[in-house]
């Protein structure tokens, strides 16, 4: 089996392709993409397969292992040449969905039905809570919020995206953040632009603190920091544009593709386990906190340090608690992160939807692969003794698992279900909080 790629360089590989997938004209009317299943049985054939992703700049959606079978989509014009690749290292090969804007225009019609569903099994209704809204949206929903319950929101403005967007988060607090005794839990979504499902959970648990609040404990013991759209302009543009866009929209630096993965653009191992190349989905950026949408969320980790517990980082798709280090090393305190972790899992598990696995948890280069520059590992730098990715359920429209794409019937039951573990991480910070606080350990 070869160890490199034999016909395909950087250097001479089709340019068209580079500008076709991220200038804005691009789109997946323009030519169709495939969607693979790729097993690979060793790491040489997984080292081929970065090779293989690097050159032809693929959007991966799970990274093979010799465990776990990977995902990636192929551009049509790519397509001879990637099967040659793989099916010459011995890698296997299936195809998943032949032409994805099939499923894209299924997920659309889907979306467009805007089903509304009861949230609270009971009389109250929040539509939002039911479907994918806009940026536009939430930003008004966040401020009703903060209308509606001023005592208890704030509403809150991280400052401006690249493209000039306000990057919104509430505040929510019964007494204001003046209680030293009480931990902070801070939780975001959508710092991955495509993640869509996501926004969901995060509006979700707004609701439940502050609309829906069954559970006075976890608001009266707790203070929250809720950030639903992390990646602004990303979001904004995977609806306008590009469905499966992940990054930011910066193009302020060398090199002829916008945007930055935001999770590898953190001032912690920066640049180990992430990509120099402008073009590729894991680009993490001219250099440490270069992006305004991770200064945002930097200043509010430093803010709150003292008192930051827990910090969730809404992702998907996987079924998946992930704690650090991105290298693979664990911190001092990595057995009791595995314990809430899992005590997260099983709440989740209780009362998840048949179809869908159990959670995995663990470190998140032992379950799922090295990452460098993440959110989660620079929350621990600033404070966080807990600090975890979720990757919520890849959804199934009917017909299989399709990563990314949503569909709406499963939305209430894919927040409600991670609202069950939010809730325990939650209450396991605050009697640990309040056990310090009494100088009890």
């Amino acid at each position: 089996m070869s160890n490199t790629i034999g016909k395909i360089s950087l250097c001479n590989f089709n340019k068209r392709r580079i500008f076709e997938k991220y200038l804005p004209e691009s789109s997946f009317e323009a030519s169709f993409h495939t969607l693979y299943e790729v097993k690979t049985i060793d790491l040489a054939q997984v080292k081929l397969f970065k090779q293989v992703e690097s050159v032809f700049l693929l959007d991966v959606w799970i990274n093979p292992t010799p465990d776990r079978a990977g995902q990636v989509l192929v551009p049509s014009d790519q397509k001879e040449y990637f099967e040659k690749e793989l099916f010459d290292a011995g890698i296997e090969l299936k195809v998943i969905v032949e032409n994805i804007k099939d499923i894209l225009d299924f997920e659309d019609k889907l979306l467009s039905k805007r089903i509304t569903y009861n949230t609270n099994n009971n009389t109250r209704n929040n539509e939002i809570l039911t479907r994918i809204p806009t940026y536009e949206e939430v930003a008004a929903y966040l401020q009703e919020i903060a209308r509606t319950y001023p005592d208890i929101v704030s509403l809150e403005n991280g400052g401006k995206s690249f493209e000039g967007r306000d990057i919104w988060y509430l505040k929510i607090s019964t007494t204001k953040f003046q209680d030293p005794s009480k931990p902070v839990v801070f939780m975001q979504s959508l710092l991955h632009a495509r993640e869509w499902i996501t926004l969901p959970a995060t509006l979700y648990a707004i609701h439940k603190l502050v609309v829906d609040v069954s559970e006075r404990d976890v608001l009266q013991d707790v203070d929250w920091i809720i950030m639903p759209i992390a990646n602004p302009d990303g979001y904004v543009f995977s609806h306008a544009e590009s469905r499966f866009w992940r990054k930011n929209r910066a193009n302020n630096f060398v090199g002829i593709c916008a945007g930055v993965d935001l999770n590898r653009n953190f001032d912690v191992n920066w640049g180990e386990a992430s990509s120099s190349i402008s073009c590729m989905d894991t680009f993490h950026g001219p250099q440490p906190f270069s992006e305004p949408e991770t200064r945002a969320i930097r200043d509010i980790m430093l803010e709150h340090g003292d008192r930051l517990e827990l910090f969730l980082d809404i992702h998907s798709f996987g079924s998946m608690i992930l704690f650090g280090h991105g290298n693979g090393v664990l911190p001092p305190n990595g057995l009791i992160l595995n314990l809430l972790g899992v005590q997260m899992a099983q709440a989740i598990d209780a009362v998840k939807a048949d179809f869908n696995p159990n959670y995995v948890v663990g470190n998140v280069a032992h379950v799922l692969y090295d990452a460098s520059g993440s959110a989660m590992d620079y929350a621990k730098v600033a404070g966080a003794p807990f600090a975890y990715t979720y990757e919520l359920p890849g959804l199934r429209l009917g017909v299989g698992a399709f990563g990314f794409l949503v569909d709406p019937s499963f939305i209430p039951q894919g927040s409600m279900e991670t609202w069950e573990g939010i809730k325990v991480g939650a209450r396991f910070v605050r009697d640990l909080r309040i056990r310090k606080f009494k100088g009890i350990i």
